[in-house]
This record gives C-alpha cells, sequence and structure tokens, in this order.
C-alpha cells in the first residue's frame, strides 16, 4: 500500500525551473530511487524535466553498501535495503511523463550535447503528491536508437522482481504491452520518435536541484 498522506497537496501544475522530485516507490509502500528534477514545462498532467548531469540522487543498497548490480540476480529484488546519497553521472536527460501512462520516455545526449538515443522506462503510474510524480519501477525498458532499430532492456529480470513481490504477473503484462506500444510508435517516427526535443539543452541559467536531507533517514 502507498503513502497517500500528502497526494492531495499536489499542485494543478509546475512552474517553468521548479524543482521536482521523480520519486519512485515499491508497492509495498517503500520508497526506492529518487531523482531531483528541473521542470521545463508542465500542464498537470503532462511533465517535461531535466534531471541534469551532477545533481544528487537516492539509491538505495544493502545494509553492507552494494548497489543492485552488485548483487545476484536472486538477490537484486530481496532483502532489506538502506537509503544512499548517489550521483547523477553522465549526462543531462530529458524526461517526459504523463500521469496516467505506464512509461516515461528519457531522450539522452552525448558529452556534447548531441542526442544518442531514447530510453523507454516502462513504470506504474502513481499520481503525483507535493514533492514530485510518483512511479513504480516496471523492471523492463525498451531503448529506441535514431536509425529505428530498438531492443528489450533487462528481461532476464522480470520473473526475480515478480517472484520477490516488487509486482504482479498482471503488472507484468501491462507494462509489456505498453513498451509494444512504444516499439509500434518507434517503428513508425511518430511522437515521441519523431525527432522532437532532440536539439533540447537545459537552461544554463538553472542551478542543480537538492536532494532533501530526509530522503536519507
Amino acid at each position: 500500500m502507498f503513502d497517500t498522506s500528502t497526494r492531495a497537496l499536489a499542485p494543478e501544475k509546475w512552474e517553468n525551473g521548479q524543482q521536482v522530485l521523480y520519486n519512485f516507490w515499491r508497492l509495498d509502500g517503500s520508497l526506492g530511487t529518487v531523482h531531483p528534477a528541473r521542470v521545463l514545462s508542465d500542464d498537470g498532467r503532462r511533465l517535461l524535466c531535466w534531471v541534469l548531469a551532477g545533481t544528487p540522487i537516492r539509491v538505495t543498497t544493502s545494509p553492507d553498501g552494494r548497489g543492485p548490480r552488485e548483487m545476484p540476480l536472486h538477490e537484486r529484488f530481496s532483502g532489506p535495503r538502506v537509503p544512499a546519497r548517489s550521483v547523477w553521472r553522465g549526462t543531462s536527460t530529458l524526461r517526459l511523463v504523463y500521469e496516467d501512462r505506464w512509461a516515461s520516455v528519457w531522450w539522452f545526449f552525448d558529452p556534447l550535447g548531441d542526442f544518442r538515443n531514447w530510453y523507454v522506462n516502462l513504470e506504474i503510474p502513481q499520481g503525483r503528491d507535493a514533492s514530485g510524480v510518483r512511479r513504480v519501477d516496471g523492471v523492463l525498458d525498451l531503448e529506441v536508437f535514431p536509425d529505428g532499430k530498438w531492443a528489450w532492456k533487462d528481461e532476464d529480470e522480470v520473473e526475480p522482481a515478480i517472484e520477490a513481490g516488487r509486482f504482479t504477473e498482471a503488472h507484468a503484462a501491462r507494462l509489456r504491452a505498453e513498451g509494444e506500444r512504444m516499439v509500434e510508435l518507434a517503428e513508425a517516427g511518430r511522437f515521441p520518435f519523431d525527432g522532437t526535443y532532440c536539439d533540447a539543452a537545459p537552461d544554463p541559467a538553472w542551478d542543480l536541484p537538492t536532494l532533501p536531507d530526509d530522503l536519507l533517514r
């Protein structure tokens, strides 16, 4: 069950340059990764935001400090987790998230700011609250390239995530269906895979967002 105590406080929309949190919750009500972001535009349902390179983020690790990729597959979605501070490394990413859709789309750029590829992050939507958007990571993802080629990501993690109770078989089916819908758009060269925002860049006047200290307690 999700904590809904602050969800009613969500604003009608966020303003350009405002900080929001891209929150990844779990179905057991625990908080996972959090990415602070700067808003490019928002209409209350469709948020476009930047996660800037160098932004402090919240991750979760095993009590001995191992991240998910350092754990064997059978441990990756089970066992106790503790919050830890990390940093969004590499380059800034532009993210498009609709409040009721089961995926967000991320634009990745190279160090010179040239567009590299899209990443479809499959997610279970949980609305928004006063701090930002609430999503459940769907594990399975999709990578889409400018030439129209695409590939599934992390297919081997889906069954272990279901077995660990991260989500159900029904959730997994809905997530894959959303991925297949996005593949159809990519193969047809339709939005968001039509070149829109591929020349975008974050406002150089923006400061890096901050990570609230209470997220690490």
